[in-house]
């Protein structure tokens, strides 16, 4: 007689989960002031630009669903509040001690999960499919008052747990070297802020295709005072002022997706991006 299916067995439906390298939980309540940390943390690094790789979770107060979410993740991060008693805007690092001493789930209603708590369910539901690196930040809550804002400590902390997420667990941060743009699935040039304000300060460009004396691939991106030239508008994607240009429908279908490395060419007074060596279907012309 076989044994009866793990859990985990059963959650099998014919598909593999999505992998990712990491997966970005953030938990709490939207509507309760600080307890608000971990979805406000999860907006602010979406803001910020996330590589391919790595997965953003709004986990909310739903904890139960952080179980199904882990599936296929390599590392997890979760980001959560906390009421220690400390000063509001501590930062508490979990040790893996704790980690591996989580409380029982036999119990638990939904509205009293905790971080720990959806963890330890996790585990129980997903068995041996559970991911086994898992690093977990809480921030100190002060105010939670309905509808408030974050308070400034609170801010601060989030914003310093966001920085250190993208240096420690992020395999490819995007635009975080001025110099790197990016070509997107969706076929955007994505350009970071200081990039931007330095060679763009007018808000627009033209764009062609060209090679460099190697043959290898080049978008050279020219500097306007505006649209009226024929030129195409840069527009602002978020908050921090980065900027993206639709370039796949001007040049190419094909653009090769991903980071790139740029240069200023004092010669022609162009941005160039050097793409990598790959035949495309075409040269486009300055817009």
């Amino acid at each position: 007689m076989s044994a009866a299916p793990g859990l985990h067995e059963l959650l099998d439906d014919g598909f593999e989960p999505a992998a990712c390298d990491v997966l970005v939980i953030g938990c709490g309540n939207i509507l309760r002031g600080d307890d608000a940390v971990g979805p406000v943390l999860i907006r602010y690094l979406w803001d910020l630009g996330v590589p391919a790789s790595v997965r953003m979770v709004d986990g909310g107060t739903a904890g139960m669903d952080v179980a199904f979410q882990m599936r296929g993740a390599q590392r997890v991060v979760i980001v959560d509040a906390s009421s220690t008693g400390e000063a509001a805007g501590t930062i508490f690092r979990v040790p893996g001690s704790e980690l591996a001493d989580l409380p029982p789930i036999d119990g638990l209603h939904t509205h009293s999960f905790r971080w720990d708590h959806a963890l330890a369910f996790s585990r129980w539901l997903l068995g041996p499919e559970c991911p086994t690196d898992v690093t977990v930040f809480l921030i100190e809550a002060g105010p939670l008052s309905p509808g408030a804002e974050l308070s400034a400590p609170v801010r601060r902390a989030m914003e310093q747990v966001a920085t250190l997420i993208r240096s420690e667990f992020f395999p490819d941060r995007v635009l975080d070297d001025a110099r790197v743009v990016e070509v997107t699935d969706g076929g955007y040039l994505r350009i970071a802020a200081a990039l931007s304000e330095e060679f763009f300060p007018g808000g627009a460009c033209g764009l062609a295709l060209g090679n460099d004396s190697d043959g290898a691939l080049e978008l050279l991106l020219v500097p306007l005072q505006s649209t009226a030239n024929g030129g195409q508008l840069l527009k602002v994607r978020n908050s921090a002022g980065d900027r993206v240009l639709l370039v796949r429908e001007t040049l190419s279908d094909d653009l090769p997706v991903g980071e790139h490395r740029t240069e200023w060419d004092d010669d022609r007074g162009v941005l160039v991006v050097h793409l990598e060596p790959r035949e495309l279907h075409g040269h486009g012309r300055i817009q």
